[in-house]
């Protein structure tokens, strides 16, 4: 598989991806007009901030897979575009969270003791101390706007400069800040109390324009800005009327709207301390991000293993031996389930929905019920994936249900999977016996224990003596060797159900024989 390096990156982050077996071209500084017409070639795309992975580059990656960022933020990657490709998009959330989260505060330190200014003077022989008399942090009011992996750096350094730390985060609890030693308040409570007011949330459309001229009048006259997360999260145009009418008393911004910026106006503001998006740039930081995308790169183009994604459920490696049997007993369940209903799925299926009890309620039940999407789905396109499962039922206007109980039944942990359509339900049902023991153990009303491997023959039958003797004779004066055989019933002298798994495919001719057979209701073959 060939991979392509489109921004600088570490040479042991390459020596990593070419020592995994993949085959690495290293091309930077790329027109988007000369990507377009390379990208194609490739399974993987490695970028870091300069490349911009829109939808065009995306459409014309006919092989893409996967495109990996070395660093947090993916906004300059086109994720619904490569979503809908079936591309996998990673990051590196963990590798400059420390190094973002200093350079938080050593902008917070260089905007509180004016220290860029003395610097310059200073280069100019100017001893102006009177004129750059600063403030202390001691005891002064740091809010934080999202408690993430930079936030909580952020948070924590703060507390050791005996800061007090407010946090608005609407995805924690109080018990969680609490516990670290945070007061968690509203938005409004936190622009009201802060003297300074520091972002850390993703870029999205509910973030752009967060911090505005609203916000800036709920604020203390004098606070102090800061902004290392992404350009745009605070409007620049009302910080800078904030400043120039002493609402902000200075603002240190190390990320803009547009980068390089194309008006200039806030970062050469005299009450502005200016970087030019440097949080994550430390060795450090670089190291991490360019090692840990390389590697999830040939984790997953090699052995499909997925991590960091941000449009597709992760398991961290930590948890995987936990998840795994789940995930491959939800595929398997899909794929099983989705050769049974047949077509009927593509223009009646109403809602799927999963049920996890017990144990299996237990694990991270995100990339199960993706995992049994993607086996369900396959009926439909030879292309559905992990990434686009979720988006061709959407697509679809087909509902996705998730519930968890711990409560037990007949097994210690069941994944049921639920089809709703126009003319009824239908159930299917799957047990972990033990990590390399995965069993079906029932079908709509019929219990049954089957192990869903390989080729299979799905069987209704009337339950009448000597219907399983002469269909396991048939199998077997074709030449095929019957590997296991399980059985099911709803009443005595009912229907029944017959699930046979052989070792080789079975000709077509064996199952019009088995459906010939009086008692024979109906005969499928399934490949799981």
């Amino acid at each position: 598989m060939k991979v392509l390096v489109s921004d600088k990156l570490s040479e042991k982050g390459v020596e990593i991806l070419r020592n995994g077996g993949l085959d690495v071209d290293v091309k930077t500084g790329l027109k988007p007009e000369e990507l377009v017409k390379i990208v194609g070639e490739y399974d993987g795309l490695v970028v870091r901030s300069a490349t911009k992975a829109t939808q065009e580059i995306i459409s014309a990656g006919k092989r893409l897979k996967v495109i990996g960022r070395a660093g947090a933020g993916v906004d300059n990657i086109d994720i619904p575009a490569a979503s809908k490709q079936g591309i996998v998009v990673m990051n590196t959330p963990g590798g400059n969270t420390v190094t973002t989260g200093e350079h938080t505060i050593a902008m917070m330190m260089a905007l509180t003791r004016n220290i860029p200014q003395a610097n310059m003077l200073m280069k100019q022989s100017k001893w102006e101390k009177k004129a750059l008399e600063g403030r202390e942090v001691f005891t002064k009011t740091i809010g934080i706007i999202g408690l993430g992996r930079v936030g909580s750096v952020v948070a924590s350094r703060a507390l050791g400069l005996k800061m007090n730390v407010l946090v608005y985060d609407p995805f924690i609890t109080q018990e969680l800040a609490e516990q670290q030693g945070y007061e968690l308040v509203s938005l409004d409570d936190l622009y009201a109390r802060s003297d300074y007011i520091t972002v850390h949330t993703p870029k999205s459309k509910e973030t752009i324009g967060l911090v505005n001229k609203d916000a800036f009048a709920k604020m203390k006259d004098g606070v102090m800005i800061i902004n290392c997360a992404r350009g745009g999260i605070i409007d620049e145009k009302d910080l800078l009327d904030a400043l120039d009418s002493g609402k902000v008393a200075g603002a240190a911004v190390d990320v803009y709207e547009k980068e390089p910026p194309e008006n200039w106006s806030l970062a050469l503001h005299p009450k502005v301390v200016s970087t030019p998006h440097l949080g994550a740039s430390t060795h450090e930081a670089q190291e991490n991000v360019a090692l840990a995308i390389a590697e999830q790169m040939v984790d997953y183009l090699k052995t499909g293993l997925i991590r960091n994604a941000v449009n597709a459920p992760s398991v961290a490696p930590e948890m995987l031996p936990k998840v795994k049997p789940y995930i491959e007993l939800s595929e398997k369940m899909g794929t099983f389930f989705g050769q049974i209903i047949g077509q009927v799925i593509s223009d009646r299926l109403k809602k799927v929905s999963f049920v996890y009890t017990g144990e299996a309620a237990n694990v991270d039940i995100r990339p199960v019920t993706i995992a049994g999407l993607k086996g369900l789905l396959s009926i439909m396109s030879d292309e559905v994936n992990y990434v686009n499962a979720p988006v061709l039922l959407k697509e679809r206007g087909i509902d996705l249900v998730e519930t968890q109980t711990s409560k037990e039944a007949v097994y210690t942990n069941t994944i049921k999977i639920v089809l709703e359509f126009d003319s009824g339900t239908r159930t299917l049902e799957g047990s972990v016996f033990n990590p390399g023991d995965l069993r079906i153990v029932s079908i709509d009303s019929y219990s049954i224990e089957v192990i869903p491997e390989g080729y299979m023959l799905v069987i209704y039958n009337k339950d009448l003596p000597g219907t399983v003797g002469r269909i396991a004779s048939i199998i077997g004066e074709s030449n095929v060797n019957i590997a296991r055989l399980f059985l099911g019933r709803d009443r005595q002298q009912g229907t029944a159900i017959l699930i046979i798994n052989l070792d080789t495919e079975a000709p077509r001719d064996v199952i019009e024989k088995i459906t010939q057979i009086p008692n024979a209701l109906s005969v499928q073959e399934v490949a799981v």
